[in-house]
């Protein structure tokens, strides 16, 4: 069955050789993630040119997304590779210890102290360890462990309520960056930015990496830290889409913010034309189990139920040991989140203004499609962006996105509701109109005699040019 709403999958030891990733492709992956926090960037590489080989194994297009590592903050090594805190006990964080021990570990962002006061608090492992700062001395932190447990090498670091001082961009990141762009990457992942300047930076750092190629990829900020949410909008502006990664945002505002703010950041992404992926522990149970607990279900549906326009998995495809029934898993309940949704498509037209000729076209379609019932919107398009304007709204129709441009099939792929198929363009209007019905109708989206609308562009082939609008049966050219 069609499915609107597209998975995003994580690649790594489970999951990078070729047969693998053919069936999970096959299951439904639209977008593939490559985790820039692990590897080197040759495995990147390899693996990047293994989802393009499979890809074309399955006849269709699979974008890739790369996800910058960012500045994670961490602790450093033991003495035997972990230790087991105690409620009350005494433990430092030394910026200058070279190899841990019961009473004390190092610290990988060597500013951390400078950072930190009296009472603050220290969350260790994604929150499972949880120490408060009694006094910093020198790059010594001392604290008092209020939740004690097993720490072990390299675990994170976050401060309750965020306002770590470290930059977005590490110099890794930078290396990173150049790396996907080598490879094409369509989307870059940027991990903890705090501003729209954040993103600007990684956006001229792919930009000017991927110029000898002449692509520009896709920016996607990881909403992640607690003081991108009061400026959340303006990292919208700034970016292609967000991340709602409720990891490490959890961790900082607290696990019962994290709901309402789902919703919240898919809403705004949707009412700014961008794009939205929910993503962390989504079906966090099959790295071990074949099948995901109930809430996890829960979890996925309320997830389309909200307008994401992905879902993400993690480790559940990179290292579980059911990479392809956790795809599988995930279709299927989107899907059958899907068919509950109450379609309300004239609401979203009220009072809403049109400033440009493309704009107006694409909502134009919508309004068309949803009273007459048509069986498939079509957007001829260089860029995607009529496609993506409509998908930011509801519509139980299959938008189609007909484009000669490789990238722009890509990029689409992670569109609510879209599906991007390549259709040549010319100045011969009628010929490509025949054209695309000829390939709507033998991709089973319309059979002869539907009604369908159409946009597109004249002349053809100018981007953000999009000016026509027809209704027609198929068949009649």
């Amino acid at each position: 069955m069609r499915r609107a709403t597209k998975i995003v999958a994580t690649i790594g030891p489970a999951s990078s050789d070729l047969d693998t990733l053919v069936r999970m492709i096959r299951a439904g992956v639209d977008v593939v993630r490559l985790n820039f926090s692990h590897g080197k960037a040759q495995d990147h590489i390899d693996r990047a040119t293994m989802v393009r080989e499979a890809a074309a194994i399955c006849g269709r297009e699979v974008a890739i997304m790369a996800d910058l590592q960012g500045p994670k903050i961490r602790v450093g090594k033991f003495e035997n590779g972990k230790i087991m805190l105690v409620n009350g006990e005494k433990f430092i964080l030394d910026a200058d210890c070279e190899m841990g021990n019961q009473d004390i570990v190092g610290l990988d962002y060597k500013e951390l102290p400078t950072d930190l006061n009296p009472d603050d608090v220290l969350l260790l492992n994604d929150g499972l360890i949880v120490l408060v700062v009694d006094k910093i001395i020198g790059t010594a932190i001392h604290t008092t462990v209020r939740i004690g447990g097993e720490l072990s090498n390299n675990k994170g670091i976050n401060r309750q309520g965020g306002g770590l001082t470290a930059p977005a961009l590490t110099a890794k990141d930078m290396d990173d960056i150049r790396t996907a762009m080598s490879f094409r990457a369509d989307y870059v992942a940027v991990s903890f930015p705090k501003n729209a300047t954040d993103m600007m930076m990684a956006r001229q750092l792919a930009n000017i990496a991927g110029d000898a190629q002449k692509h520009r990829p896709q920016m996607i900020a990881k909403i992640e830290r607690a003081e991108a949410i009061p400026l959340l909008q303006e990292i919208l502006d700034a970016s292609d889409g967000i991340m709602v990664a409720r990891g490490d945002l959890a961790v900082e505002v607290g696990n019962a913010a994290v709901p309402a703010l789902q919703k919240r950041m898919i809403r705004m992404a949707r009412a700014s034309n961008k794009l939205a992926i929910t993503a962390t522990q989504m079906m966090e149970s099959m790295i071990v189990n074949a099948v995901p607990t109930r809430a996890e279900v829960s979890d996925v549906a309320n997830a389309v139920l909200d307008g994401t326009d992905a879902v993400m998995t993690s480790a559940e495809t990179a290292s579980g040991r059911y990479p392809i029934e956790t795809v599988e898993m995930m279709a299927s309940v989107c899907i059958e989140a899907e068919k509950s949704e109450d379609y309300r498509l004239d609401t979203d037209f009220l009072n809403v203004v049109f400033t440009r000729i493309d704009q107006s076209i694409a909502y134009g379609a919508l309004f068309t499609a949803h009273h007459l019932q048509v069986k498939a919107i079509a957007a001829l398009t260089e860029s995607a962006s009529t496609a993506l304007w409509m998908s930011r709204h509801d519509i139980n129709i299959p938008i189609v996105a007909l484009t000669p441009n490789l990238g722009t099939q890509r990029k689409a792929s992670l569109f609510r509701n879209v599906t991007a198929l390549e259709l040549t363009q010319s100045e011969d209007t009628d010929a490509v109109l025949k054209a695309a019905q000829d390939l709507l109708v033998a991709k089973g989206f319309v059979e002869k005699g539907d009604m369908v609308v159409l946009t597109w562009g004249e002349p053809m082939g100018k981007v953000g040019g999009t000016n026509a609008l027809k209704i027609m049966r198929i068949g009649e050219y």
